[in-house]
């Protein structure tokens, strides 16, 4: 017997003994979720061994998505799912078969971590099935939690939002098993289901098996030209009369936290003030029936939340947005379904305090907000060639109303945004939206906001009043040879949206993209699973501003990427690309031709390595300052590593990102690098200590040319948080955080504990 015969034979040895191990049941061509009676537990330890899961029905037909659209599992990784429901969560248990269980990758990793290094089995479950959105949860197979959201529109994938669930894994001779818990609470879904005219829940299963050639297998047939990963859900059947019964019943968790903190604040030339104080706070979620959810927070503190990464920001004149991790606000984020320039939450910097009601219904939804923030981030000012900052020194109050119409392939949407301060200072924000599929290759979308700003800061009376218009038109068309997309964005010198986040006004934007999609490649030892050619294009020109003395019709970005981007073995993806560009740095300047040559290559290279990141740019760069042109280059590596010591996992993330532009004199006219390294040891998958250093430089020499001063700016911090963690509902988090400035020479330092429990 030769080698290929001896491992068809294991596998097939393997594959009867897991079924032999799981009661036989006949295979269906769909998941069916079998009732669970109110008292009959399941325990959640990933043994899959209660009656319950003997009776229910098993579903073991998946089919591959990638590398090869359409193909059959691997020989030898059966994959089989049994649902249950109760009366308060469904129950997945998934058997996971592998003919090398040692080649399993089942690391100890932070929450929503769970990528496509390891392998993983996943829900992805649409309450409300409609196909717009759904929500997805991951566990890997050593029972570590990612969950999110999917958007249809753009095919978004977005890990921020966390859901209440639970999960254990359990790892096997012939691979691993896994219990997923997903309360009824977790899942948003309209009234009506089940009514003439509701619609029924449709779910999709999957597993990765991250091996050289990572595959990710579907339970339902997905052609890689769809238009999105949830494009193709099934129905979850056995949920007559469940749905119904539990659609009445009321749930509601309260989980209030309490903060212990110390403080240190010093200046150069100042003495240390210290400060102790303990707050507690209460989060609330309410679900009066299925398709209410009521969200309050009461002196809510984020002290536990990750420090956001530093960015490059010393040659950019606009400002830079930060992505949102706080779970309040993450709350139902596929309703707003919102772009940063109509909501953006982290302009919510220091919240007393708030209140959000989302409604779902089988064609129309809404969510409203109300909050009181005590202010101390920033405002911005948006202009054509730059974003002005102001200090948000005063509390404030605000609120939002989003609300939307569903009829086939179109969606309606109206928004209404406000806010305004104790100092007098008000802004509004009226809008309305419009998305539509004509077909299955053609999107459009359009969007109009109006704002009316009163600024009593304005000198100029006449100006203390402003108004201002924001317009997008939209056009995406993907067939399978071909994606076509083209964005035309208008927004006003006067528009203004401090619940939003604006970075550039008075300015028409049209962007456009061509993907020529040439599906799998290979040239000699060169292998890619698909591989594609791309031309994209931006131009901006100002709106005339009398007022602000801006001239309309000038230039101040224009840009030209032809490139090429492919993926292939060990979740590989690259591109090359041209940026034949031209930039202006402020008005009556020069248009600045700024030709560069830019590459990315990400990779998972072995197990104990599995991210490996580099991007370099090299040619010539707009210096804002100077407002000049020379050669400078910029570059990133980001690195993951992964290990374990006995028990206890370990992971190491680290990124740098450097930029430097020369000189006139031969030397560096400005350099600037920002880094970060984040370094975790897993106890167990609730137990965790979390370090993390990160700093930034920015360093500019003295230009007399230009009349610029030498000038340097540091910045550091380092963090140690030690967090036990089960779900969403209990956590116990203590942590020191100490930050560092210069020039000032100020030192920050806070030591806190923070505990949470659920009922």
């Amino acid at each position: 017997m030769d080698w290929r015969s001896a491992a068809r034979w294991g596998a097939a040895w393997l594959c009867g003994a897991a079924a032999a191990c799981w009661p036989a049941a006949p295979a269906l061509a769909q998941p069916v979720a079998h009732p669970v009676a109110p008292d009959e537990r399941i325990v959640l330890d990933g043994r899959l061994d209660e009656p319950a899961w003997a009776r229910a029905a098993e579903f073991d037909r998946f089919i591959q998505f990638r590398p090869t659209d359409g193909q059959p599992p691997p020989a030898g990784y059966g994959t089989a799912v049994r649902v249950l429901i109760g009366t308060d969560a469904l129950v997945f248990g998934f058997r996971a078969v592998d003919p090398q269980p040692s080649q399993i990758r089942a690391p100890l990793v932070r929450r929503d971590k769970v990528l496509r290094d390891q392998d993983f089995v996943a829900v992805v479950i649409d309450a409300a099935g409609t196909g717009r959105s759904a929500q997805f949860v991951r566990v890997n197979a050593a029972g570590v939690l990612a969950d999110g959201m999917y958007i249809y529109d753009g095919d978004v994938e977005d890990f921020a939002p966390d859901f209440d669930i639970e999960a254990a894994a359990q790892r096997t001779a012939q691979g691993f098993d896994v219990e997923l818990r997903i309360p009824l609470l977790a899942l948003r879904y309209p009234y009506d289901i089940g009514d003439t005219g509701g619609q029924t829940w449709r779910l999709m299963l999957t597993r990765n098996i991250p091996r050289a050639q990572s595959v990710l297998l579907l339970s339902v047939p997905l052609s890689r030209d769809a238009p999105a990963f949830i494009a193709g859900l099934q129905p979850l059947q056995g949920l007559d009369g469940v749905v119904e019964r539990i659609r009445e019943q009321p749930l509601v968790t309260i989980k209030p936290e309490l903060t212990l903190r110390q403080t240190r604040v010093q200046a150069q030339g100042v003495h240390a003030q210290r400060d102790r104080e303990a707050s507690l706070g209460a989060e609330i979620k309410w679900r009066p029936r299925a398709d209410w959810v009521i969200d309050a927070t009461i002196n809510p503190d984020f002290s536990q939340v990750e420090l956001d990464a530093p960015q490059l920001a010393g040659n950019t004149r606009f400002a830079l947005s930060v992505p949102e991790k706080r779970a309040f606000f993450l709350e139902s984020s596929d309703v707003l379904d919102l772009p940063l320039p109509a909501f953006y939450s982290r302009a919510i910097t220091d919240p007393r305090g708030g209140v959000r009601a989302t409604w779902r219904g089988p064609q129309r939804d809404a969510s409203a907000l109300v909050m009181v923030d005590d202010g101390g981030g920033l405002l911005l000012r948006p202009g054509p060639y730059d974003t002005r900052v102001l200090l948000q020194d005063a509390p404030a109050q605000l609120g939002l109303v989003r609300s939307r119409w569903h009829d086939d392939g179109l969606t309606t949407g109206a928004l209404l945004s406000w806010r305004e301060d104790d100092a007098g200072f008000r802004n509004a924000v009226i809008g309305a939206d419009l998305y539509a599929r004509s077909g299955e290759a053609d999107e459009w979308r359009a969007r109009g906001m109006l704002s009316r700003t009163e600024d009593p800061a304005f000198p100029d009376a006449p100006r203390r009043s402003q108004r201002g218009t924001y317009l997008q038109a939209a056009w995406n068309r993907l067939t399978p040879d071909w994606r076509f997309e083209a964005i035309v964005d208008r927004i006003a010198p006067g528009f203004r949206n401090d619940n939003g986040f604006v970075e550039q006004a008075g300015v028409t934007m049209v962007e456009a993209e061509v993907i020529r999609r040439l599906g799998q490649w290979q040239w000699g030892a060169f292998v890619a699973d698909e591989f594609e050619i791309f031309l994209w294009g931006q131009h901006i020109r100002t709106l005339a501003d009398a007022a602000a003395g801006i001239e309309g019709g000038r230039t101040v970005a224009s840009r030209l990427q032809p490139g090429i981007w492919w993926a292939g073995p060990r979740n590989t993806e690259a591109w090359i690309q041209a940026e034949l560009e031209a930039e202006r740095a402020r008005a009556g300047g020069r248009l600045h031709p700024t030709p560069r040559l830019a590459a990315n290559l990400a990779i998972n290279p072995v197990s104990w390595m599995p991210r490996l990141e580099v991007e370099a740019e090299w040619g010539r760069f707009l210096d804002v300052d100077a407002d000049r042109v020379d050669l400078g280059a910029r570059g990133l590596v980001a690195l993951r590593l992964r290990g374990s010591l006995g028990t206890i996992g370990f992971e190491s993330d680290q990124r740098i990102e450097s930029s430097v532009i020369r000189g006139r004199n031969g030397g560096r006219a400005l350099t600037e690098t920002a880094w970060q390294w984040t370094g975790v040891m897993h106890a167990t998958a609730q137990d965790s200590l979390r370090l993390v250093w990160q700093g930034s430089d920015i360093d500019r020499n003295r230009d007399r040319a230009a009349a610029l001063d030498a000038f340097n700016q540091r910045s550091r911090s380092v963090s140690a948080v030690f967090q036990h963690r089960l779900g969403i509902r209990r956590s116990l988090s203590l942590g020191w955080i100490r930050e560092a400035a210069e020039p000032g020479g100020r030192r920050d330092t806070e030591v806190f504990a923070k505990a949470a429990i659920a009922w």
